[in-house]
């Protein structure tokens, strides 16, 4: 199973390798959650020397969205909600931690939930997320292949 966008695409701004202004984050499998270490860059920054909370939506909502290639019939989801609780300001400098659990299925939706932590010690939660995600339907799927047919494979996985 891929995680990972290696499509001629990889412009989105979580996980995109080629998008200049991106985290270029990398999702792995560490056992059943998905995980991926990061360091946020100095434009990622709000306030001096802390991470922008829309940046940590943006990380967690991607890590929560990946959870979703792990359900009997995997698929790629948009999301249809997403409760982040922010625990304390994130750093600008440590490298950090995103790490999300598939939880309940029902039919195209599922719910996951993944928390942010620093990556040298992830007894320290710096934000949590809750999140609803509803798999894309076919007629999405066309629209979006328009431009980027190459993507059609990685937006259909062929089920466990």
């Amino acid at each position: 199973m891929e995680l990972n966008d290696t499509t001629d695409y990889q412009l989105c701004f979580v996980c995109g390798q080629r998008n200049p202004y991106g985290l270029k984050m990398v999702f792995s499998l560490d056992g059943d959650t998905v995980v991926s270490d990061f360091r946020p860059a100095a434009e990622h920054q709000g306030f001096p020397g802390v991470i922008h909370g829309g940046i940590v939506a943006a990380v967690l909502d991607e890590a929560l969205n990946r959870t979703t290639m792990l359900t009997d019939t995997p698929a790629w989801t948009m999301t249809g909600r997403l409760d982040v609780r922010y625990r304390r300001y994130v750093p600008y400098g440590p490298l950090l931690r995103v790490r999300a659990k598939l939880g309940l299925q029902r039919g195209r939706m599922s719910q996951a939930s993944g928390y942010l932590t620093l990556a040298e010690d992830e007894s320290v939660v710096l934000a949590e997320a809750h999140g609803t995600f509803m798999a894309l339907s076919n007629q999405t799927i066309d629209e979006i292949m328009q431009e980027y047919p190459g993507m059609r494979d990685f937006f259909t996985p062929t089920p466990k």
